[in-house]
């Protein structure tokens, strides 16, 4: 039985959760292939402290709609029966409640979830010995794997396209991660 670490946002939920409340808060009509990069700021041409105001207030409600990642309730339900599904994420500790009604609303299971309020998932990572790590966030994945020494799965985005260095696993959905998963666990 290996012990899964899993981040939220943009990996089990959709990466393009947050385009209708951005698109509809500033009056935009972007795609998920007009984020280039993660600092959402940069991208929108908004000053940062402008979007940090209205994410604030808006993070609830979109944490609540946020739609499933295609195809990840089906492996995830097959790897809970198998492994432990560690959920760590950067969302802030106060919304650990909501974050476990949307589990239980989208009947996903979970042996934990910790909500660190920072992007830095080293410690987490490391004090829940995960064996392997999934991630949206390029820098995220590289200090995960370059610190802990494990295999990261890097569900591919167009904000995510820096190079990546061995140990690094750039997938495009949840069914090739799986199959990355099979052949790991195999060796």
């Amino acid at each position: 039985m290996k012990r899964f670490g899993i981040d939220i946002d943009g990996t089990v939920t959709s990466p393009e959760s947050l385009l209708p409340h951005i698109n509809d808060h500033f009056n935009l009509n972007l795609t998920l292939n007009d984020i280039t990069q993660y600092e959402l700021t940069e991208v929108l041409d908004v000053a940062p402290e402008v979007f940090v105001t209205w994410f604030k207030k808006a993070e609830p409600l979109i944490y609540r709609q946020s739609p499933l990642a295609s195809g990840a309730k089906r492996i995830l339900d097959d790897w809970k029966e198998h492994h432990e599904l560690f959920f760590i994420s950067a969302r802030p500790s106060e919304l650990l409640q909501l974050t476990k009604e949307w589990f239980d609303a989208k009947d996903l299971m979970y042996h934990h979830i910790e909500l660190i309020g920072s992007h830095n998932k080293i410690a987490t990572a490391q004090k829940h010995g995960v064996d392997i790590f999934f991630e949206d966030k390029h820098d995220n994945a590289v200090m995960i794997n370059e610190e802990l020494n494990i295999p990261v799965i890097l569900f591919n985005t167009p904000y995510n396209q820096k190079p990546i260095p061995e140990g690094i696993i750039r997938v495009n959905d949840w069914q090739e991660a799986n199959q990355w998963v099979q052949n790991w666990l195999r060796k």
